[in-house]
């Protein structure tokens, strides 16, 4: 590839664009490269052929019984329905936890479980500011006070010293976020909740089938929170899962997941809690029980490939792989690697835009900014523009003054790649071959 010595890296890398970098790459001189080993931006040939393998249709047989049965009911209504029965027997098979109780979303168990938890106005609850917005809706609408620790460099994951850094007499619980389904060190924020007695509610929306030290993801916590919004590994459309052990958390679940009501609980009538609407139907939870049959093979597959990725790309300078404990089993509800700017000539866009054209769907980036950075959030504009427990004195947090250099700096240099049950091992060594050659062409 031809460089022009009289522009600087800074001044070209500045002003780089898409066309730029299209333009750019196919003026070089034939002669500089071979052809079959150009760059497919540069008008060589893809480095995965086939392209990006689709992700067919994931329902079926399974869950054409389960509805074929739910039509033989005379109820859709989720209390002691047969559906949501199975679904929670199905749940336990590979979750083994006392109380389960299932919901509209992954945003509604995480509610429940702060509710359940007795989280109030003023409390504080630490977690990841790189996940979706609703891992903290629940903490807002409990009055609570979102606080946000920063992360590890190549897991996404919550980084315990930051943790520990961030509690204060007001703090009450934790949220460890297991983000693409890497799961956190769960022990040794088990370990610190423990030491503090504060509550540990894990975000595993995106962690179906995970695993921990061999153990199922959501069994180290006091609340396991599951998201089945159409785009996770088992989904019924939209829909949630809360789960716990706990002997005195365990009985309010169906309660704050149902405006409140003690359906089955013995304390006499009327309402003793004041909760909303998160209730799931009997044919959402017949979806979801059939989906529960196939989760083993899509986790096992997701973690293999992932796995095998990382472990293609591990030499790459430059590059920065997917960081998994050798004992967890991530499910790579997506893969993100690190892209360090230093070591190439062209920008992370540029980086991923060139990765698309041989044959690998990559995107620079995950969420635009940390949550922290979200308008709502920088304008403290939660309920009518207003946040009513920092206008009564319940919190000082500001959250314009908040900062997590490494979730910035993770948000900066990451480029995601698509990671499904669809595809096989021959389509990750290419897409390791894809990395591995525009690294090459692009480097400093």
């Amino acid at each position: 590839m031809s460089r022009n010595p009289s522009i600087s890296r800074r001044r070209f890398v500045g002003s780089t664009s898409g066309l730029l970098l299209a333009g750019a790459l196919q003026t070089g001189s034939v002669a500089e490269e071979a052809v079959e080993d150009a760059l497919a931006i540069r008008g060589g040939p893809s480095a995965v052929p086939g392209g990006t393998p689709s992700l067919p249709i994931r329902w079926g047989e399974p869950e054409r019984e389960h509805l074929e049965a739910l039509l033989r009911q005379n109820t859709l209504f989720y209390w002691r329905g047969p559906q949501t029965e199975q679904l929670a027997e199905r749940f336990r098979e590979f979750c083994p936890l006392k109380y389960v109780h299932n919901c509209s979303s992954g945003t509604a168990a995480l509610h429940i479980a702060v509710a359940a938890c007795g989280i109030g106005p003023g409390d504080e609850v630490i977690t990841s500011p790189i996940t979706d917005i609703g891992t903290v809706i629940g903490v807002l609408y409990q009055q609570a006070v979102p606080v946000f620790a920063d992360l590890g460099a190549n897991t996404y994951n919550l980084d315990v010293a930051d943790v520990e850094r961030k509690i204060t007499p007001r703090t009450k619980a934790i949220i460890p976020v297991h983000l693409t389904g890497n799961p956190c060190d769960m022990a040794a924020l088990k370990e610190l909740a423990d030491r503090h007695n504060l509550v540990l509610i894990e975000d595993c929306c995106q962690a179906w089938g995970a695993r921990y030290h061999g153990q199922p993801i959501g069994t180290v916590g006091h609340f396991a929170c599951f998201s089945l919004q159409n785009s996770k590994h088992v989904t019924c459309g939209d829909g949630g899962m809360v789960a716990t052990n706990d002997e005195d958390y365990g009985p309010l679940l169906q309660r704050f997941g149902d405006k409140g009501a003690g359906r089955g609980l013995r304390e006499g009538g009327g309402f003793h809690a004041f909760a909303t609407n998160y209730r799931m139907s009997e044919p959402q939870a017949a979806m979801a029980a059939a989906q529960l049959t196939r989760l083993e093979s899509i986790a096992a597959t997701r973690a293999k490939l992932g796995d095998l990725l990382s472990e293609k790309i591990a030499h790459i300078p430059g590059i920065e792989p997917h960081q998994v404990h050798p004992e967890d089993r991530a499910v790579y509800w997506f893969y993100m690697f690190r892209f360090r700017p230093e070591a190439f000539r062209y920008s992370r866009a540029d980086f991923a835009r060139a990765l698309r054209s041989e044959g690998v769907a990559a995107q620079a980036g995950y969420i635009g900014v940390p949550l922290y950075g979200e308008p709502v959030f920088q304008k403290h504009g939660f309920f009518a523009g207003r946040w009513p427990v920092r206008e009564f004195g319940l919190t000082e947090m500001d959250y314009s003054q908040t900062r997590c250099p490494e979730a910035e700096a993770i948000l900066q240099t990451g480029i995601r790649v698509t990671i499904h049950e669809a595809m096989t091992e021959e389509y990750i060594l290419a897409a390791a071959r894809a990395i591995e050659k525009v690294a090459r062409h692009m480097a400093a």
